[in-house]
């Protein structure tokens, strides 16, 4: 069993090109999510394959180049931006005698750092739980090849199966403990509408700048950084738009590409305030050279949560750093779709208000107490 170094990880990183997206801009996202996670770039490894290994991942030839780099930069673990299957990782660590992690167990690594609310560190360990249990097969094959001999008789299949259950119980807990969470939420989403206010979500890729934009609406002070899912835990604050009817608007967890079916499934209730939502505010680095794939990562995961439906205006953000001046793009019916922004310095902002209020124009007043009661859901 590999130790992690108490100092931090001093990480090697693997991108492989199988003809899918763009490897640099792919190597400088899995740059930022190692460090992310809190580890130091000791180097990079890069190659093209048409497909996967099906023993090693990467074949016999570059996992000699990765080991000897390994050994080179005195690397103590080995990431690959990509999924690994157990067996592969299994006989990834024993070729390069260090452990290896892939893009899966990464993302959780750093859902697990970020996790702040109790139900945001519920929704990590109950992702990480089924994550372990698509590897537990593996931990024990040593054991299950064990035919006899005393004292060797038929431990393998008996931890394992006592290990399975064990998972099994811990995710039966975890599911039961985020259904009541999520029976709390849906019984706040009805208090909302029956006080007649409009939610709006807003939704995007990771570091396009949600919380930021987020803050300079509400006058919040959400955590807000230049870093990969700085934000978790969804935070919803009252929005004052003037000519609009009482809205709330809701910071959510950010996407991103081959984000993990488990993870998505553990924050099923979370991501539930986007599909639900009466607007999708869907936020967008316009600085950003691969904007267009982010914007197909985000409605990937739109669809599976079921919020595909939901109407969406896209927010192109940071255009502080582009030149791209602040204003709206209305489509062929004259529904406005496009707002540019920069939540940074506040341009566009008030294009952006505009925008709601036309969406949700106010015609009567609201009970004041109907709308106070959500200010701090």
């Amino acid at each position: 069993m590999f130790e992690r170094p108490q100092g931090g990880d001093r990480a090697l990183l693997v991108v492989l090109d199988f003809g899918e997206g763009d490897p640099h801009e792919r190597l400088a996202e899995l740059t930022a999510l190692a460090i992310s996670a809190g580890a130091t770039v000791a180097g990079a490894v890069t190659g093209r394959r048409q497909r996967p290994d099906a023993a090693l991942f990467a074949g016999k030839g570059k996992v000699e180049e990765i080991g000897a780099l390994r050994v080179e930069t005195d690397a103590d673990v080995v990431i690959f931006d990509h999924s690994l299957s157990g067996a592969q990782q299994r006989n990834l660590e024993k070729a390069l005698e260090c452990r290896v992690v892939d893009r899966t167990a990464l993302i959780l690594d750093i859902f697990a750092l970020r996790a702040r609310s109790a139900e945001g560190k519920l929704q990590v360990e109950l992702a990480q739980v089924k994550h372990q249990l698509t590897r537990l097969v593996g931990g024990w094959t040593h054991l299950e090849r064990q035919k006899g001999g005393i004292g060797l008789r038929g431990p393998g299949e008996t931890q394992l199966e006592t290990d399975r259950r064990l998972l099994g119980i811990r995710v039966k807990a975890l599911n039961a403990r985020l259904e009541l969470v999520a029976r709390q939420r849906v019984t706040q989403g009805r208090t909302r509408r029956r006080a007649a206010v409009r939610t709006v979500a807003l939704v995007g890729y990771t570091n396009a700048g949600k919380s930021t934009l987020f803050n300079r609406l509400t006058g919040a002070r959400a955590f807000a950084a230049d870093q990969l899912f700085a934000t978790l835990d969804t935070t919803l604050r009252r929005i004052h738009v003037e000519g609009a009817a009482a809205m709330v608007l809701s910071d959510t967890v950010g996407f991103i590409r081959e984000l993990p079916h488990d993870l998505v499934a553990a924050f099923r209730g979370t991501l539930s305030e986007a599909a639900h939502a009466d607007l999708l505010l869907h936020v967008i680095d316009a600085s950003h050279p691969n904007r267009d794939e982010q914007i197909a990562a985000v409605d990937a995961v739109l669809e599976e949560i079921g919020a595909q439906g939901v109407p969406q205006i896209r927010v192109y953000n940071k255009i502080d750093a582009t030149g791209i001046a602040p204003g709206g793009e209305r489509d062929p019916s004259g529904i406005l779709r496009v707002v540019r922004v920069s939540a940074l310095t506040g341009a566009g902002c008030p294009e952006l208000r505009a925008a709601l209020a036309e969406r949700f124009p106010s015609h009567e007043p609201l009970a004041a107490a109907g709308a106070a009661s959500i200010v701090n859901a």
